[in-house]
């Protein structure tokens, strides 16, 4: 439809994808070196700058491949959220699916039972895990890698779990996601969009979901009506840090709304630092 080719135009403007006639800009052509959506190729660009890049691997191909999360047969349902709590990370949903990769890639190094399984797929099955997923995305894994090293792209080493590195990993996410943030109005989490008057809320698969602490402000990889109005794939964000990476035309055509006030507020004070630090420079 016009009107979403439209839209997606506009998308890869916000990320600088494009130059001022319309085409590829010299950063959109090594975007579309990668076999993924335009915000997350923008994330795992930005990673190479916040030295994060190993972890970005990986949050890249988990969330290309299909979920790692099993329905969990009726009556199995909390043993499942039981299972999957032990790799549940506080940074959220993202900073989850690299506890499970790395979980996953410890079972695959252990030896092959001599029955009709091997110990990954048993643990998997213990877990309430898809096993074909996980493969998928250690393929997918291994493909981009092989990209970034063909673009002779920085990779960075691992550090996950440092309080630096959780950081950069936000920073990474939010220069491609920066228009996926999502504000829980009402502390009960119901979350509205900044892009338009939509109320989410969280997945059953999510890290947060059926827990005491709901985020308020957040960063979502994609939005489901189908889904009862959800949003996948979450973790926690500051306004701070939002303030810090958007890009300022695209939240100034933001729609008004309380949020956008009270990131706006977060904005007029970061501008006399940000002066000043551009002073010193």
């Amino acid at each position: 439809a016009p009107e979403s080719l439209m839209q997606a135009l506009e998308d890869l403007d916000y990320l600088a994808a494009l130059d001022n006639d319309g085409n590829l800009s010299e950063f959109g052509i090594i975007m579309s070196e990668f076999p993924l959506d335009p915000q997350l190729s923008k994330s795992l660009l930005a990673s190479c700058e916040f030295e994060c890049v190993d972890e970005m691997l990986t949050v890249a191909a988990m969330v290309t491949a299909p979920s790692c999360f099993l329905h969990a047969a009726p009556g199995t349902e909390e043993i499942a959220r039981s299972r999957w709590r032990r790799f549940s990370h506080p940074a959220g949903d993202h900073c989850t699916l690299i506890n499970v990769f790395n979980a996953f890639k410890a079972a695959s190094a252990n030896p092959t039972d001599p029955g009709k399984y091997s110990c990954t797929e048993k643990w998997c099955r213990d877990y309430f895990l898809s096993c074909s997923a996980l493969s998928m995305a250690e393929m997918i894994r291994a493909e981009l890698v092989e990209i970034m090293k063909r673009i002779e792209l920085p990779i960075s080493e691992p550090n996950f779990g440092s309080e630096e590195n959780l950081l950069s990993i936000k920073k990474a996410l939010l220069s491609g996601y920066f228009m996926h943030i999502a504000r829980d109005v009402d502390g009960s989490g119901n979350y509205l969009m900044l892009t338009h008057k939509q109320v989410a809320q969280l997945h059953p698969f999510s890290s947060y979901y059926s827990t005491r602490r709901i985020p308020e402000w957040v960063l979502f990889r994609e939005f489901s009506i189908s889904e009862g109005n959800s949003i996948r794939v979450v973790s926690e964000i500051s306004p701070h840090l939002f303030a810090e990476l958007v890009p300022q035309y695209y939240f100034s055509n933001l729609p008004p709304s309380e949020s956008k006030d009270i990131l706006q507020e977060v904005i007029n004070h970061l501008a006399p630092v940000s002066a000043t630090k551009e002073e010193q420079k």
